[in-house]
C-alpha cells in the first residue's frame, strides 16, 4: 500500500509559524482619495484569510481590519470542535457534554445550529452537521496519513466502523431550546462537525458586522470562501476566481490558475468545494474530506463545485451539499433557489452551469 498525504494548507501554515500574519499596503489612492490596503491572517479556521479594501486613512483601515479579525477569531474559537478555550463554551465543550444534558451556549452557536438544521432540510441531508461520528473517522485517517512516517501507516476507516458511526448522525437528535438557549443531544454518542458551514457562517456574520461599523469597500477571502463588502470606489465590482480543480499531466494541482472570474455584487459570495483541497492517497486512490453520507465514502459525483449567492453562509452549506449529491439533483436544487447560481466541474474536465451563472475568462 502506498500513501501520499496532501494539504493545500501546509505551506501557508508553515509560513504562519514564522510570521504570524503580514500586513501589505498598496498606497495608490482611488479616484475618491481612498487608499487601498490588504491584510493576511493565518490564525482563523486553519486557512489563509485575506482582507483587501479601501479606507480614507491607515488609522481607519487598521481599526476596521482589526475589528473584523477579532470577530473571525471569536467565531473560530466558538466553532472549534477540537479544542477548549478558557472563558467560553464552544462546540468542543458542547460535544463533550450535550449528550448528558442541555448546555447553555452563546447566541452565535445557537444561531449557527438553527441555520444548520435549515440547511439539512434544504440539501435533503447532504449537509449534515450532526454527522460528526462519521466525519471524525475520516478526519482522523487524513490526519494520521499526513503525519505518518511510513507509507504503510495510512489506514482507511473500516466499513464496520463507518456503519456503526452512521447510527449516531440523526439531525432530529440535535435538540435546540431557544427559550433556554441550550443545546442537547438525544443520542449521547452523537457529535457535531460544522466544517460544512462554520467558516462560511463566520465570514458572513463578520462581514455584516464590518459593514455596520462603516467598512464600505472590501473583499474578504477565507480560504476560498469569498465575500464582497460593497463595491470598489470607482463603482466596479469586486471579483473572485474559480480555481482550476484538475491536476496536470504529472498529477500536480495548481490552484493559482483560474478557470474564470466571477463579478460579485455588494454582499455576494463565491464559495467553492473541491476534492483537491484536503485529501490523502491510498493505493493511488484519493480520499478527500467531503463525505457522501449515503455511501459513507468521499463523494465521487464531481471534482469541484462553485456557488455564487447573497450569503457566504448559504454558499458554504450549498457547496458542500451540491458536491455530495448527484449533479442532476444539485441542478434541480439550484433551480429552485432564488439568487443562487452554481458551476459544476466534472472529473472528465467538462463543466455544467446553472441558467444564471455568469463568468468571464481569467
Amino acid at each position: 500500500m502506498t500513501r501520499r498525504a496532501k494539504s493545500g494548507l501546509a505551506a501557508a501554515l508553515a509560513l504562519a509559524l514564522l510570521v504570524g500574519f503580514a500586513l501589505l499596503f498598496d498606497r495608490q489612492p482611488s479616484a475618491g482619495g481612498e487608499q487601498k490596503y490588504s491584510v493576511v491572517w493565518f490564525d482563523v479556521f486553519d486557512t489563509v484569510t485575506t482582507l483587501t479594501g479601501y479606507a480614507d486613512s491607515e488609522q481607519t483601515w487598521n481599526a476596521q481590519s482589526e475589528a473584523l479579525h477579532q470577530d473571525l477569531l471569536r467565531y473560530h474559537r466558538l466553532f472549534d470542535i477540537y479544542h477548549h478555550y478558557d472563558g467560553i463554551t464552544n462546540l468542543a465543550d458542547v460535544n463533550a457534554a450535550a449528550g448528558a444534558g442541555p448546555v447553555v451556549v452563546d447566541d452565535e452557536i445557537f444561531s449557527l445550529l438553527q441555520f444548520a438544521q435549515q440547511m439539512y432540510g434544504t440539501t435533503d441531508g447532504a449537509c449534515n452537521v450532526a454527522a460528526g461520528a462519521v466525519l471524525t473517522l475520516w478526519h482522523d485517517a487524513r490526519e494520521a496519513a499526513a503525519t505518518a512516517e511510513s507509507a504503510t501507516a495510512a489506514v482507511l476507516p473500516t466499513g464496520k466502523a463507518l456503519q456503526a458511526a452512521a447510527q449516531h448522525c440523526a439531525m432530529q437528535d440535535l435538540l435546540l431550546d431557544q427559550s433556554a438557549g441550550t443545546v442537547a443531544f438525544a443520542d449521547p454518542e452523537m457529535t457535531l462537525d460544522v466544517g460544512s458551514i462554520g467558516k462560511g457562517y463566520a465570514v458572513e456574520m463578520a462581514a455584516r458586522a464590518a459593514e455596520a461599523r462603516g467598512l464600505t469597500s472590501a473583499l474578504l477571502n477565507a480560504g476560498g470562501n469569498v465575500r464582497a463588502i460593497g463595491a470598489k470606489p470607482d463603482g466596479k465590482p469586486w471579483t473572485a476566481g474559480v480555481e482550476n480543480p484538475w491536476p496536470d499531466a504529472a498529477g500536480n494541482y495548481s490552484t493559482a490558475a483560474s478557470l474564470a472570474t466571477v463579478a460579485l455584487a455588494p454582499g455576494e459570495s463565491l464559495v467553492i468545494s473541491g476534492d483537491y483541497q484536503r485529501y490523502f492517497t491510498v493505493d493511488d486512490v484519493r480520499y478527500h474530506h467531503l463525505i457522501d453520507l449515503t455511501t459513507l465514502q468521499p463523494a465521487r459525483h464531481m471534482t469541484s463545485v462553485a456557488v455564487r449567492c447573497a450569503s457566504s453562509a448559504l454558499g458554504d452549506a450549498l457547496s458542500t451539499g451540491l458536491f455530495c449529491m448527484p449533479t442532476a439533483a444539485g441542478q434541480a436544487l439550484v433551480a429552485r433557489l432564488d439568487g443562487v447560481e452554481a458551476l459544476w466541474m466534472l472529473a472528465d474536465g467538462t463543466t455544467l452551469a446553472s441558467a444564471g451563472w455568469q463568468t468571464s475568462e481569467p
